[in-house]
């Protein structure tokens, strides 16, 4: 993924409007649901997430295979 597509989708499930948990998955399989959107910070390509039982994890744009979360905000029925 590269660098400003990675920050700016990661910007965009942080700040949607209620926040709904999303998954990154790197590309060695490894997956973390982000839950709340004070769990992480990503800045230049990097991202620094902070797994439950306070576990810091560290990625770069280029580890990333996959993010999964819906970027279409749907109305609330």
């Amino acid at each position: 993924m590269e660098a400003v597509t990675f920050v700016e989708t990661l910007k965009t499930l942080k700040h949607r409007n209620p926040f709904r948990p999303f998954t990154i998955v790197l590309v060695n399989g490894d997956r973390y649901e982000v839950d709340h959107p004070d769990a992480f910070v990503a800045r230049d390509g990097m991202a620094f997430y902070i797994a439950p039982g306070n576990i810091p994890v560290i990625f770069d744009h280029e580890g990333v295979s996959q993010v999964v979360g819906d970027l279409m905000e749907k109305p609330d029925t």
